[in-house]
């Protein structure tokens, strides 16, 4: 079964908490601390893989959860990291976030890191110091990302196969490639893409036949156009008219209107021309039919084929390998055209914090806090045992150092008043 959307339930594995443990061996006074650390949380990792053409693994599987890192324990033993879940997927596979973009994943074996782990938390022995001997600080370990992620599959093809229902369409990919699908002499025969690799001359060209289009489509008539962003990819538009057509002008016009309507520049493709079914058809007839596709076209070649008698197949397939080589040519100039700007983009990793921080007086009805919000000092917060009074004061010392702490006091806080950084509420001074 062929399913091109899914959503799927992500959670990357959660760090393991730091430990608190003090040294206790014959003969050695006052042992020093030695709490090890929590493990980080492993990461989903999503792989395109070209033996997967579809999504329907997710549909039976909506939730993907990494392993969570271990406890660190007494000893200096820090918890074991956890085990990364590798997730395959097809080629062509976009992940979204909220509505936004996180991966594309278009080539064979690419990985691409979807939800990082949460890092281990410290143990006490990592807070050991000259003026800090016995320490009883740890440190939890941060949640990973979680979230709902929406996949979409977008056919990697060189050609599109475009078209009314009914076009011949799926009867010249079984004749000139290794797909077989289903073929039956009324519309709506194809119900999902189907792909094809073509073989000519010293080459091959992989070719997706796309369920017919009909007026309306962009507004959800017929099959709508959901199977559409199978040729947002594809190279060259190879665009099938039967010939027993009694006005192809207009038939071409419908699909070309239906592309433009759809958008994602799917109208600028190169396209090729082709009308089906032939045999058996007066010449006077198919030259007329030709003549008037050039009008309303603008080409000055339309090819003909009759995909049964095996009629016409070579030319087009030449044509078609041409046209998709010179558009893959391009497309790696265009791309090279782009490196080439001093545009600067930015990245915000796991790894790069912002330092700033916001401070904001709120009142509701029944309670006055402040919040606290900022990469940083959220991500101390989140660490914070705050079952511990040491970890919380320690926490109080890095908004001070941070300049959070001056902040509250200038916008009128006082020693009991409520601090809420992220989930956890606590006042600004030891009570």
């Amino acid at each position: 079964m062929f399913v091109d959307t899914a959503k799927v339930l992500i959670a990357a594995g959660k760090g393991g908490d730091g430990f608190v443990s003090f040294r206790h061996e014959i003969y050695v006074d006052k042992g020093g601390p030695d709490g090890g650390d929590g493990g980080k949380g492993g990461d989903v990792i999503f792989v395109a893989s070209e033996n997967v053409n579809t999504l329907l693994d997710f549909r039976y599987k909506p939730e993907l959860k990494a392993v969570s890192g271990q406890n660190g324990s007494k000893r200096d033993r820090h918890g074991r990291s956890g085990d990364n879940l590798y997730v395959k997927v097809p080629m062509g596979t976009i992940v979204r976030r909220n509505g936004a973009i996180i991966a594309d994943l278009t080539d064979n074996d690419q990985e691409v890191i979807i939800a990082n782990g949460g890092d281990g938390g410290f143990g006490n022995a990592h807070f050991k110091s000259s003026v800090r001997q016995t320490p009883r600080i740890s440190e939890k370990g941060e949640f990973g990302d979680s979230f709902e992620a929406e996949l979409e599959l977008k056919l990697l093809a060189d050609v599109g196969l475009i078209g009314f229902p009914n076009a011949g369409k799926s009867t010249f990919l079984s004749v000139v490639s290794n797909a077989r699908p289903e073929i039956a002499d009324y519309a709506f025969t194809t119900l999902t893409p189907n792909l094809g690799v073509a073989d000519i001359d010293d080459g091959s060209i992989l070719i997706a036949d796309i369920p017919g289009l009909i007026e309306g489509a962009s507004e959800g008539k017929g099959l709508g156009d959901d199977f559409l962003r199978h040729v947002e990819r594809t190279a060259v538009l190879l665009h099938l008219i039967d010939v027993y057509t009694d006005d192809v002008a207009q038939a071409y016009k419908t699909i070309r209107l239906e592309l433009e309507k759809y958008g994602h520049d799917l109208v600028k493709l190169p396209e090729i021309i082709a009308l089906t079914k032939i045999d058996g058809l007066d010449e006077d007839i198919v030259k007329m039919q030709i003549d008037t596709l050039k009008a309303v076209s603008g080409t000055t070649q339309v090819f003909t084929v009759s995909s049964s008698a095996h009629k016409g197949l070579k030319e087009v397939l030449r044509a078609l390998r041409a046209m998709v080589v010179q558009s893959r040519k391009n497309a790696v100039e265009d791309d090279i055209d782009a490196e080439d700007t001093d545009i600067e983009t930015i990245s915000l990793g796991q790894n790069q914090i912002s330092e700033g921080w916001v401070v904001q007086k709120v009142e509701e009805e029944d309670e006055v806090y402040y919040l606290v919000t900022g990469d940083k000092i959220e991500k101390f917060a989140r660490r914070t045992d705050f079952d511990n009074w040491e970890g919380i004061n320690r926490l109080r010392d890095i908004m001070k150092k941070l300049g959070v702490s001056h902040e509250l006091r200038r916008q009128g806080a006082q020693a009991d008043s409520i601090i809420r950084i992220g989930d956890s509420d606590f006042t600004l001074l030891e009570q």
